[in-house]
């Protein structure tokens, strides 16, 4: 008889997850860092007895969301570059779904994240239990089937012996490349208590390697082939770049072979701002420069990229006869849009491309092309990002300014609203792996939660946080998170008085200003909240800003404090910083306004410019 080990559900789970450890660089570290949990009557009576077990070797940490602490988990992830991985737990119902969001982050992001969420009793004796849904047709059904769509694992342990199948797969659906997202397991409240006899061999130290898979032969060779044809390529990077650790390898393609390199949301870090190659970031919310660029491609290496509508401008940015190369270790992202699929670890890929390529490179013209159109960027941004008299300043100065206080190895983290576009855009990387935009989801609420995760990650650097005022009222208890725990981070409030960006899109495509910011709403009487004020009241120092000048002296301040610092600064509603590409949305076929009108038409211009996607 094999040695066996008897321990209920939940305490052999927690067991088996801290027995996973990952080698990264030669070292080897847990897998998981810790949990984030918010205990109810579905996950604190077993599930928080098996975690308070192993505090010491597990930690949990407490939210005050069950989303923000999941969003916090992805950040977590991110900084990590998918080779760590935290958990979030909740009780079942509304803990649960509450975390519905963050997995939809983790999903379209294509980062881990493992959800232990409370569930109904497998037995059914008690049932309908205290926030069970009941759908009449079939019983199975609980609220955790909601996460079915927003996770790439997902399983209901109904039964002790489960998780012994069950808990390789969803670690190993994580860490594989290809697949890689979140992983969703539902406990049942009465599965968790059960004792069993598990197999000692299940808690036995295991140690995993990301693994790299190398290209296949042809395709390689048909991009080599292809590639060497161009005259005007140029290289897209995507996150897939970062998370592959293929950053140098990359760079150095493009700059020796002299191929502009522009950047998604997710890939922007890949190469600093001043590199050779650097084209900027290439898009709806990207630089004037890449898309002059990619307007005019004839052959396009996407790596590591999904190749979302803001990548491709609703797949506008590229001319209708461009060659498509995708780059990707998932089968889904590289075959799309009749592009030559090379599927496999970027790296590997990259490393491989180049010796195919032999003594190719770009034809001198193109290359220099490139570079004038990155230098006629950048004096655009300068004069976009100066001070000037203007009352408020905008969120591209307000973007430079800080940028410029920020030190080499500090983090700047946002998500949605304006600032993904003012960010992408404006700020100037210093060092690789320190931009993180949320914005395959574009979730509200990722930039404090974020915050806190990413600090938890590295605690030898301060994240710099950028947030706007929606955001911030949407979500903001891990202030208090970070308070709690002495994770410092650097919130910047960027206060335009409501949804500024999606005002800016409301009246661009002929609409009245409508419900987006304060003034324009259904309310009693427009009146500013005092963001610093609120902040200070969970614990952090906070400062309220006028200018770019007090913001810089507070900046400054911040960076001597011992604990999370937010400043908070007025900004305009209505300046942006150009160099959009095209983006394509609703637009009313008719409508009473002329402006919504001539929208349309306008809007039926862009359209007939899209790629065909067969």
């Amino acid at each position: 008889m094999p040695n066996t080990a008897r321990l209920t559900t939940a305490q052999a789970l927690v067991r088996h997850l801290c027995a996973q450890h990952i080698s990264i660089n030669g070292e080897t570290t847990p897998l998981f860092g810790g949990a984030f949990a918010i205990f109810g009557h579905g996950n604190v009576t077993c599930l928080g007895e098996a975690l308070y077990e192993v505090r010491d070797t597990l930690p949990t940490w407490r939210g005050q969301n069950e989303q923000s602490m999941a969003l916090a988990a992805i950040a977590y992830a991110k900084a990590h570059r998918r080779r760590r991985i935290m958990i979030a737990t909740s009780s079942i119902g509304p803990g649960a779904t509450n975390m519905v969001t963050a997995a939809g982050v983790a999903m379209s992001n294509r980062l881990p994240l493992l959800i232990l969420s409370g569930d109904v009793f497998a037995n059914r004796r008690p049932d309908p239990v205290l926030q069970q849904v009941e759908h009449f047709h079939n019983p199975t059904v609980t609220a955790n089937d909601a996460f079915k769509s927003v996770s790439r694992y997902w399983d209901r342990i109904t039964h002790p012996e489960q998780i012994i199948s069950s808990l390789p797969q969803a670690v190993a659906a994580m860490l594989d490349p290809a697949s890689c997202g979140p992983a969703f397991i539902g406990l049942c409240q009465d599965t968790q208590e059960i004792a069993a006899d598990y197999p000692e061999e299940f808690f036995a130290e295991k140690i995993h390697r990301v693994p790299r898979a190398r290209p296949d032969a042809e395709s390689l060779k048909a991009a080599a082939e292809r590639l060497a044809r161009a005259k005007r390529p140029l290289i897209i990077a995507g996150g897939g770049v970062r998370y592959s650790r293929a950053e140098e390898i990359l760079a150095e393609l493009a700059l020796s072979r002299g191929v502009p390199l522009a950047e998604t949301v997710a890939g922007k870090g890949c190469v600093t701002h001043d590199h050779g190659a650097h084209a900027g970031p290439v898009g709806v919310i990207g630089s004037a420069s890449a898309n002059e660029m990619a307007a005019e491609a004839d052959v396009i290496l996407a790596v590591g990229t999904r190749l979302q509508d803001f990548t491709t401008g609703s797949w506008t940015a590229f001319a209708r006869d461009a060659e498509i190369i995708a780059v990707n270790a998932a089968r889904w992202d590289a075959t799309k849009h009749r592009a030559l699929a090379v599927v496999g670890d970027a790296r590997e890929c990259i490393r491989e491309l180049a010796d195919a390529l032999g003594d190719w490179k770009t034809p001198a013209k193109w290359t220099e092309k490139g570079r004038a159109a990155f230098a006629a960027w950048n004096k655009l941004l300068d004069e976009h990002q100066a001070p000037s008299n203007a009352p408020t300043p905008t969120y591209g100065q307000v973007v430079g300014a800080v940028n410029r206080l920020a030190g080499e190895r500090d983090l700047m983290l946002t998500a949605a609203g304006g600032l993904p576009g003012e960010a992408t855009k404006g700020w100037r990387v210093k060092a690789p792996g320190t931009f993180d935009c949320e914005f395959g989801f574009s979730c509200m609420g990722y930039e404090i939660a974020g915050g806190w995760g990413a600090a938890m990650a590295d605690p030898s650097r301060v994240p710099i946080v950028m947030v706007g005022d929606g955001s911030y009222l949407m979500m903001n208890s891990d202030i208090y998170s970070s308070v709690l725990s002495g994770h410092k981070m650097i919130i910047v409030v960027c206060d335009n008085g409501g949804f500024a960006v999606i005002n800016r899109l409301q009246n661009f495509k002929g609409s009245a200003s409508f419900n987006n910011l304060i003034k324009d709403c259904r309310v009693r009487e427009p009146f500013a909240v005092d963001f610093a004020a609120h902040a200070g009241a969970m614990g952090a120092l906070a400062r309220r800003v006028e200018g770019l000048a007090e913001l810089e002296e507070a900046f400054a301040w911040a960076k001597t404090t011992d604990r999370t610092t937010v400043l908070v600064v007025e900004t305009d509603a209505h300046s942006w910083v150009p160099g959009d590409a095209s983006w394509d949305v609703g637009v009313p076929e008719v409508s009473a306004r002329a402006e919504v009108r001539e929208a349309r038409a306008a809007h039926d211009e862009i359209r007939a410019r899209q790629r065909v996607g067969v």
